[in-house]
């Protein structure tokens, strides 16, 4: 018999809850999302029915916090007295499995409950092992290929590929185990963000690909690439550290079936094809096939790539950029060494009494942008150690730069200013 956790602080409503459901199945009573999280750790219910507004914890932290201590993904059905259409685009971010009005109908409740179960059934009872990816426990490309596909003839829906931004730059700095680490927590993070009836796999290092049953609301997307992106900013810092410096994120590319195409490797080719879009503009985004097919229809000519490329509004001062963006252009000096002269400048602010660090370095940045000129470039790491790429500047320059970062930095607020040690060194 399946188990069902209750969650609600208005009594009343526990109880009809509770004397429609037990008929049919096991239940074990919440009144408040502290309660609720003890008794699913020890309860292992298979399912939760919980209230949108619960004291000092709602339904999507609930939700939340559900989903970082559970082995799997939970099977949440919301109650809730809100008509309104923000909560259930909330709701299809955080991968709620459906939502039920308030006061509840014993026949659509035990309807909803139903469907819910045995699609979890479905999915528990499906092949593992070759089908299973084993680091991540996603469908593997060859399961995700033949599930998805054919989900994706069957019903109309939302395919996603879903590509971790930066991801590189953690296996080169911090090593690949700690990759692994990264890679398991965005799984579980993907799996706990759809619901029950919907499928996800992972079909490359860092590549994922979803199908979301009868989505077809680009704000419900924006939304799920939205709430991804700083999930696993916060995830990665729990594992790296606050001052995390590499531009992680999540590039979304979405087609819809049946409007895009009917079969995977159609609806993959032009999802790919808005992932690129994605990409061209920045990254951390999500962008649909149907925007790429418009501007592939339309074309391009050199002075619309020329207006894609630049900048919108150029700022003034250096450009400040993060280690992905700066290892890429510190790459093409590089290549020009014998053709220009560039130095490489590391600052590091010591330790003094500075009563706010983030402060200081803050300060220190907007000193940098100011002095340098506007082709040099900055990187920041953490809040003591700063490098700069000096382009196109010989050993003289450099000296004299240092010269103008010294009388500039002395100007600084006494609250901040405290000594810096530097290296330079031609590339």
């Amino acid at each position: 018999m399946k188990k069902i956790l209750i969650v609600d602080d208005e009594l009343m409503m526990l109880k009809m809850a509770d004397r429609i459901l037990s008929e049919r199945y096991e239940t074990v009573c919440a009144s408040s999302g502290a309660e609720a999280l003890e008794l699913f750790e020890r309860e292992k219910p298979d399912m939760v029915l919980a209230a949108m507004h619960l004291p000092e914890m709602d339904g999507y932290e609930l939700h939340r916090a559900l989903q970082e201590i559970s082995q799997r993904p939970v099977p949440v059905l919301f109650m809730t007295t809100d008509a309104s259409d923000q909560s259930e685009i909330a709701g299809a971010v955080l991968g709620a499995a459906e939502y039920i009005r308030k006061p509840l109908k014993a026949e659509a409740l035990l309807r909803r409950v139903s469907n819910i179960v045995q699609n979890l059934e479905k999915i528990r009872q499906a092949p593992g092992g070759v089908s299973t990816d084993p680091l991540t426990q996603l469908m593997n490309k060859k399961a995700a290929q033949e599930e998805i596909g054919r989900l994706c003839r069957e019903s109309a829906g939302a395919f996603l590929v879903v590509d971790l931004d930066s991801f590189k730059l953690v296996n080169d700095i911090y090593g690949h185990s700690m990759g692994d680490k990264i890679l398991r927590r965005f799984a579980a993070l993907l799996k706990s963000s759809i619901r029950s009836a919907d499928l996800a796999g992972r079909i490359g290092g860092d590549e994922f690909v979803v199908f979301l049953r009868e989505v077809q609301e680009e704000s419900v997307l924006r939304e799920k690439t939205g709430y991804l992106n700083e999930e696993l900013v916060r995830a990665a810092k729990g594992y790296l550290g606050e001052d995390l410096t590499i531009p992680l994120g999540v590039s979304v590319g979405v087609a819809f079936a049946p409007t895009d195409g009917l079969d995977y490797r159609e609806l993959m080719h032009r999802t790919e094809a808005a992932l690129y879009g994605v990409k061209k503009k920045g990254k951390h985004g999500v962008g649909f096939y149907r925007e790429q097919r418009d501007t592939e229809e339309e074309g391009q000519d050199i002075s619309q790539m020329r207006g894609l490329l630049g900048e919108r509004e150029a700022p003034a001062g250096a450009f400040l950029l993060e280690l992905g963006e700066f290892q890429l252009i510190y790459r093409f000096l590089l290549r020009q060494v014998g053709r220009q002269p560039s130095l490489l400048l590391r600052l590091a602010l010591q330790a003094g009494p500075i009563r706010d660090s983030e402060e200081a370095a803050r300060q220190f940045v907007a000193m940098l942008q100011n002095t340098l000129r506007r082709g040099d470039c900055i990187m920041k790491q953490g809040n003591a150690q700063f490098f700069v790429l000096l382009v196109g500047a010989t050993e003289t320059e450099g000296e004299q730069t240092l010269e103008r970062i010294k009388k500039a930095w002395e100007k600084a607020p006494a609250a901040v200013t405290c000594g810096y040690d530097y290296a330079l060194e031609r590339l």
